[in-house]
């Protein structure tokens, strides 16, 4: 019978513990500490997301119960309910927010060959953001209008393995847009957003740093054509024009040339029209992908459903910012670790499976080889499943 490692130790083997000390050495998060450090925070906070915990307290009683296994799972430090709630006032976020940064730098490796239904070689990335909504009384700092509260997790993911590549999380009323102003464009790469990014000042910038982007034009706009291209209609292409802007600010902000697509989406009857810097890119390729930045979507839906984002264990701003860096870290974790043991099965059921076998003595790959893991789900609008392609 095998009598090694629990499951949950055996999944924190793949963290790169040396560069999670140096992230904590950089922002001084384990001075003055005696007992319970940054990693019992973090491996205390890890066992709640992937366990679904829903309160401090939860997590409190559930590792109590365990207590003679907290050992095994890495955790040196006592459990106590103020002290995790103290350290997760007072440990700065960005030890964990540098931490993800590790990890999104891993698992970006691991994905870089797969496919996500373009034919394209460059790096592509869909950005976009997603609201939380927070009781304005119990979290003062995070006011979005004058009566709510919420924060904004603006993602730059990566379409090739679905990994979050970029993340900010800041109050409900910055603007989407604003997030260019901090997102260093990588050349070469493909940025897909939708209108609500679209200012030409800042676009422009991406185009200066040879980034290339694909957005969605809005109504009214001033543009001059200069050439037509041919397009095959039956492909839902309607024209492929070269153009110039001719508003002053906007011919001002962006001097350049631009690409303008029109296309028509059968599926949902819609009209759309593209806007691109990529002069060379099919046309037809610039439509496919503005189709697969709904990627982005199904991520915030999907953590939003199976991590603990929306219901959060401390306040403040530093304990809200802190458990979302921990749960993308966790996310990353699960996906490196799919890839790494070649796993089939989606992320959904690895996180189903992890969350009932974490306290039991198998070896990992063996929690994943049974025969009868698999339950029979419905087609249902309320599962998604991310890796399940």
């Amino acid at each position: 019978m095998y009598a090694g490692q629990i499951v949950f130790s055996q999944i924190m083997r793949f963290l790169p513990l040396r560069q999670f000390h140096k992230c904590v050495t950089r922002y001084r998060g384990n001075h003055k500490v005696q007992k319970f450090t940054c990693l019992d925070q973090f491996l205390s906070m890890a066992f709640a997301q992937l366990t679904y915990r829903e309160s401090l307290r939860d997590i409190h009683v559930c590792l109590r119960a365990m207590q003679p296994k907290l050992y095994h799972m890495g955790i040196r430090g006592g459990i106590a309910k103020s002290t995790l709630a103290d350290a997760n006032e007072k440990r700065d976020w960005r030890i964990y927010a540098d931490f993800a940064q590790v990890l999104i730098a891993k698992a970006r490796a691991l994905y870089a060959n797969d496919d996500f239904g373009v034919e394209l070689d460059s790096a592509v990335y869909a950005l976009d953001a997603t609201t939380i909504d927070l009781c304005l009384s119990l979290f003062p700092w995070a006011r979005s209008r004058k009566t709510k509260g919420a924060v904004k997790l603006h993602t730059l993911l990566n379409l090739r393995g679905s990994i979050p590549q970029f993340l900010c999380v800041s109050d409900g009323k910055m603007a989407d847009v604003n997030v260019l102003d901090i997102l260093i464009p990588e050349p070469g790469s493909f940025y897909i957003m939708d209108r609500a990014y679209l200012d030409f000042e800042r676009l422009y910038a991406f185009h200066r740093a040879q980034a290339f982007f694909v957005t969605r034009a809005k109504r009214g706009f001033d543009f001059k054509r200069r050439y037509s291209h041919p397009v095959d209609k039956t492909t839902g292409l309607r024209c492929d024009q070269t153009i110039v802007l001719t508003g002053f600010y906007p011919a001002k902000n962006y001097p350049e040339a631009l690409r303008r697509i029109r296309y028509y989406d059968v599926e949902t009857n819609a009209k759309l029209i593209f806007l691109t810097n990529s002069l060379d890119l099919p046309a037809l390729t610039v439509a496919q992908l503005y189709k697969a930045r709904w990627r982005i979507e199904l991520f915030f839906k999907w953590i939003k459903q199976h991590l603990r984002i929306k219901a959060f264990y401390g306040t403040s701003e530093n304990a809200v910012k802190t458990q979302i860096w921990i749960a993308v870290s966790v996310y990353v974790l699960v996906a490196i670790i799919k890839k790494e043991l070649g796993l089939d099965q989606s992320l959904y059921t690895i996180l189903q499976v992890l969350s009932i076998t974490l306290f039991e003595q198998t070896p990992l790959l063996s929690a994943f080889s049974q025969t009868d893991y698999k339950t029979q789900i419905g087609d249902s609008d309320n599962q998604l499943a991310l890796f399940d392609l």
